[in-house]
């Protein structure tokens, strides 16, 4: 049987190793070295017929922490202690060196590329939901109405609640801030005027469009996306049932089906939350507050805010789906892509919104 690992040290210093040095035959010799007391000065392995990795680390820790050169290597021993080595040097990777002001371009160009081709790929979707649409008039037996009547649910009805307290509190909130300002020219009446036209042609269905974007938008992503990384979607094609039709659709029309009635019911509550800070801040009856409205308020203020809403309700619904139908990799994919999808549909809302005030402004709806 081999010897086992052994060392001896003497008065120069010289550590003279001696059997085989690997992991099944070092018991306590390295426990032994630790517990050295003067360091060697030169580490000789003329006696060591046989090392492993686990050897070779342990000479080259030692010679590197004492600076003692090695002596006496034949060359399998020799070239695997230099490997030991070279794996043990760290290895420092220095940043390429970037100004600032070519980072933050490089990080609008990529912004820029990033959302052209978001653009384009709502656009693509937008077309592949008129074709699925098309599809389901030819054939009204494909029209799933049961799916439909689910996300009237989940976008409506569930949704009255939290949308009826936000208008409440949005139309206090005017109500109390335009008669602060108004009481300095003695026009508190105006308040009226500011309350019942503000929420008809802008507020109530750009706050209620901003609330289902968060609330039913980011639904719509999360569900789509779970379902593509479960690889439901594939499976669904698989057994001839086209997503768009299935999944995408029903969504789309009940956002944009909903989205006016959601948007009349907020005008509705926030004219209420107005009516009765007026009623209790600056003693205007209901009943002239009522009648006030009918006499400042045009018709075209509601027609303005109902020609708005099902736009909306559609790009919100878009997006979500987009978004959902483009998950794919990892759990994590469904939060960021869900993330964008409340961006995109806010975003998109609030352009639109400016886009409708220049034109409503333009044919003289003002």
């Amino acid at each position: 049987m081999s010897d086992a690992a052994d060392f001896t040290i003497d008065d120069q210093r010289v550590l003279r190793l001696s059997g085989e040095w690997t992991l099944a035959r070092l018991g306590e010799v390295p426990r032994r070295i630790e517990a050295l007391d003067t360091p060697p000065a030169r580490i000789d392995l003329s006696d060591v017929p046989r090392i492993d990795t686990v050897g070779a680390w342990l000479v080259h820790r030692l010679s590197r922490d004492s600076g003692a050169a090695i002596d006496g290597t034949n060359a399998d021993a020799a070239q695997l202690i230099d490997q030991v080595a070279k794996a043990d040097q760290a290895t420092t990777v220095r940043a390429e060196h970037v100004s600032p002001t070519t980072r933050i371009l490089s990080q609008v160009g990529l912004a820029t590329v990033t959302a052209g081709q978001t653009l384009i790929g709502l656009v693509g979707f937008f077309g592949a939901i008129l074709i699925s649409f098309w599809s389901v008039v030819r054939h009204p037996r494909r029209f799933r109405g049961n799916a439909v009547t689910r996300q009237f649910e989940v976008v409506g009805v569930d949704a009255l609640g939290i949308i009826g307290l936000m208008s409440f509190l949005i139309g206090i909130v005017i109500a109390q801030q335009g008669a602060v300002q108004l009481r300095q020219f003695g026009a508190e009446v105006f308040t009226i005027n500011l309350i019942g036209r503000i929420t008809l042609r802008e507020l109530g269905v750009l706050m209620t469009a901003i609330m289902v974007a968060g609330r039913s938008g980011s639904a719509f992503a999360a569900q789509i996306g779970s379902m593509k990384l479960a690889e439901e979607v594939d499976a669904m094609r698989t057994i001839g049932i086209a997503p768009m039709e299935a999944l995408v659709l029903p969504r789309v029309i009940a956002t944009v089906v909903l989205m006016p009635l959601l948007g009349f019911y907020a005008s509705l509550v926030a004219i209420v939350g107005g009516g009765i800070l007026c009623w209790i801040s600056l003693d205007i009856p209901p009943a002239t507050y009522i009648q006030r409205m009918r006499e400042v308020v045009p018709m075209t203020d509601l027609w303005v805010g109902l020609v708005k809403a099902p736009v909306f309700g559609a790009i919100i619904a878009m997006a979500g789906c987009f978004q959902g139908m483009q998950v794919q990799g990892n759990a994590e994919e469904v939060g960021l892509r869900t993330t964008a999808a409340v961006v995109q549909a806010i975003f998109l809302v609030i352009v639109l919104d400016a886009f409708f005030a220049v034109f409503f402004s333009s044919i003289g709806w003002i």
